[in-house]
């Protein structure tokens, strides 16, 4: 058994343990009753997934440590049973014992916890790259090095939405990538700040205007993936930055398809998105944008 398999059943032997067992949510999208993260899609949110069952395991032992403690001490100490107090102040072993223990918690802790931080920081190899720009309230996205197109990808009504299509997740024009693709994920804005936020991929980044963040994630093989249709696996997710009026209604729509479709629809956004006139879709979001 791996270490990171072996953390996953502590963790959710833990979680059995007190009765707080909660179920992944399905891949992509939020599920009904969720408690727990959505499925792990990419390296990133495994590792995250792992952080996570690491410092479950650590607070359920203390947790479970300072209950005992409380209780043993409630129990010895009390009052029929030492009608006279201890007069005790100090205790060189206690001392050191509380003191070298946290910090030796917290070294336990930083190692992983920084090495993850490094870890989803920036895109060592990227195949590709993709910008994305937020606007009240839409996301429009980039991609300079696939024919330097633009297009913008705006809510669908819920009276309009199709069988199938999740409501306020939803979006008329998805971000489309290869599968088993490291991408460079270019983050901005132009009015406020907005975050870009998608849970199975764990990339959470913010959107400052006048500023360039920089994130990546790379995408599942459609083989692995539980959840997908013929044509590929879709993930959703929403700004996380609460940017105005319409901040519920900015949803992040992915769509991982085959390198051979990706490389089809690339032709197509070439010519389809080079020919739209931007400042007319940005005119008619103010329209197709719910309010609240």
């Amino acid at each position: 058994m791996s270490f990171r398999n072996g953390l996953t059943a502590a963790a959710v032997g833990a979680m059995a343990l007190f009765g707080a067992t909660a179920a992944l949510a399905g891949e992509g999208q939020p599920s009904e009753w969720q408690m727990g993260f959505q499925s792990a899609v990419t390296p990133v949110a495994e590792e995250i997934h792992s952080f996570h069952h690491l410092l479950l395991i650590i607070i359920t032992v203390i947790a479970v440590f300072v209950t005992a403690l409380i209780g043993y001490a409630m129990f010895r100490f009390r009052e029929s049973r030492n009608p006279v107090p201890s007069k005790t102040t100090h205790n060189t072993l206690l001392e050191v014992a509380w003191t070298v223990i946290p910090v030796i918690i917290l070294v336990v802790i930083a190692i992983p916890s920084f090495k993850l931080l490094y870890f989803e920081d920036k895109a060592a190899d990227p195949d590709m790259t993709i910008k994305a720009i937020g606007h009240q309230w839409y996301w429009s996205y980039e991609y300079p090095d696939n024919g330097d197109f633009t297009f913008d990808s705006l809510i669908v009504p819920e009276e309009d939405l199709k069988p199938g299509q999740p409501r306020l997740l939803t979006t008329d024009t998805a971000v489309v990538v290869p599968e088993d693709t490291q991408v460079r994920l270019l983050v901005t804005a132009d009015d406020v700040i907005h975050s870009w936020a998608m849970p199975s991929f764990r990339v959470k980044m913010d959107a400052v205007p006048g500023r360039i963040n920089e994130t990546w994630f790379q995408t599942p093989k459609l083989s692995e993936l539980t959840q997908k249709t013929d044509d590929g696996a879709i993930f959703y997710g929403q700004c996380s930055e609460l940017c105005g009026v319409n901040h519920g209604f900015m949803p992040i729509e992915v769509k991982v398809v085959t390198k051979e479709a990706y490389a089809k629809w690339l032709a197509f956004a070439k010519k389809e998105y080079a020919s739209k006139d931007d400042g007319n879709r940005r005119l008619a979001s103010a329209a197709t944008t719910p309010s609240n």
